[in-house]
């Protein structure tokens, strides 16, 4: 089984939405990658949560039957940990999480 994990860190906008939910959708619906994971880290929790657009994208992500989550510790930082939750986002602490991701067969791609 393939599995792709996508760390999202940057807070920009525009690599959101012209190169990671691009790909995500277009990952999904093309059979790339059996499964899909996107992690919310960093800036990028700012953004998701404050951003009308983002928040869609989001949405039509989860949809897409992708696995959103957030890192804990980042959303507690930017005081967003409830919105992504209420989002329907998993927010938790990821550090161990992470590090099982990156020592499994799983592939990591971060932007």
């Amino acid at each position: 089984m393939s599995r792709l994990h996508v760390l999202w860190t940057t807070g920009e906008k525009e690599v959101a939405m012209k190169v990671i939910f691009p790909y995500l959708i277009n990952a999904k619906a093309n059979g790339w990658w059996d499964e899909i994971n996107l992690i919310i880290w960093g800036p990028s929790a700012k953004l998701a949560a404050g951003d009308a657009v983002i928040q869609q994208q989001l949405k039509d992500t989860m949809d897409s039957d992708i696995s959103v989550e957030a890192c804990k510790a980042c959303t507690d930082a930017y005081n967003v940990s409830a919105k992504l939750a209420e989002m329907g986002i998993t927010v938790r602490y990821m550090g161990g999480p992470f590090t099982e991701y990156l020592v499994s067969d799983a592939r990591v791609v971060t932007f």
